[in-house]
């Protein structure tokens, strides 16, 4: 690969462009020694241009075949839309709806998001293990030394976490698996990889690997409390979520809107009207805001209980590797 990419004609036509991700980024002079194919199932191919602005951070993009983006790209528009509905209301919880790009059908684009790393290797850097909940805290306190860096890396996860939580069970996204997960140094946690939504989860065996409604396991609430060092953050970030929920509850109608706008362009998942009816089971536009706030509570006290099956999840994804 790397000598394809040595060869003259590729420098020229791989160097002084803007992304096709966005125009906002001006890339320079393409760093063939850092290019790479990935090591999972479809052999993605890594790769890494110098910023044309030179204090800027190099621009990484990743380039796949054999997958249809076409899903994660809306999920993560979709992402986007729920993000300008929470900060108008005020709200900012730090989501990071990353660019994709379907080029073909089975083709196309996704931004590198860093410095992060999955949740699975965090848990394989600290004591190899799935089970020890103080994994992803002691890892962030690594990242930032000193206790107001550490304070202020605590927060971006709390409202990052509230943000997903909420939209990955309204969207009814599957396969959260720990290497779905990641989480910068910053902080900030996101997910990746959409290939399953609207309530189409996964299964072996005829068994549901999401068990959950979405994923809240004792790692992140060991974070949100900074180490139990602050369990009122545990009620704060309850209080967030349920704020989260309701505001996009009031937004149904515009959320239905978009997914059944996209009914016609082919998405597997989305390939009628029915299937956005997932919507109606996790918003419940049928219900009063009060017993719809009291749906929501009892899919969150779930989700926390079940959090042992979801590690359980966590520890076999590790040893299937």
């Amino acid at each position: 690969m790397r000598k394809v990419l040595e060869q003259q004609s590729y420098k020229t036509c791989l160097s002084n462009l803007f992304s096709p991700l966005s125009p906002l980024f001006h890339l320079s002079k393409l760093k063939i020694e850092e290019c790479r194919f990935m090591k999972s199932k479809k052999r993605p191919l890594w790769l890494t241009w110098a910023n044309y602005d030179l204090k800027g951070p190099d621009v990484q993009i990743m380039y796949k075949n054999g997958d249809d983006l076409r899903q994660d790209m809306l999920t993560l528009q979709i992402l986007q839309v729920m993000d300008n509905i929470w900060q108008a209301e005020g709200l900012d919880f730090r989501m990071n709806a990353y660019l994709c790009m379907a080029t073909d059908l089975n083709q196309g684009m996704i931004e590198v998001v860093s410095p992060a790393q999955t949740l699975a290797d965090i848990q394989v850097w600290h004591k190899n293990s799935a089970f020890d909940k103080k994994a992803v805290f002691e890892w962030l306190k690594k990242q930032h030394p000193d206790e107001k860096s550490l304070d202020e890396a605590v927060e971006e996860f709390l409202l990052s976490c509230a943000g997903y939580c909420v939209a990955t069970y309204v969207l009814g996204i599957g396969d959260r698996h720990n290497d779905n997960i990641m989480v910068k140094t910053s902080g900030q946690l996101f997910h990746i990889d959409f290939g399953h939504f609207l309530g189409n989860f996964k299964s072996k065996f005829n068994i549901k690997r999401e068990r959950v409604p979405f994923v809240l396991t004792t790692h992140f609430i060991y974070v949100i409390t900074r180490g139990n060092t602050k369990p009122s953050n545990a009620t704060r970030f309850q209080d967030l979520c349920e704020k989260a929920y309701i505001i996009l509850r009031r937004r149904f109608p515009l959320l239905w809107s978009l997914f059944n706008m996209m009914v016609s362009c082919g998405i597997p998942q989305l390939s009628s009207p029915k299937d956005a009816l997932y919507l109606h089971e996790s918003l419940v536009p049928h219900l009063s805001e009060e017993n719809a706030l009291a749906h929501f509570r009892a899919k969150y006290t779930e989700a926390l209980k079940g959090s042992w099956k979801t590690t359980i999840n966590f520890f076999v994804h590790i040893k299937n590797k």
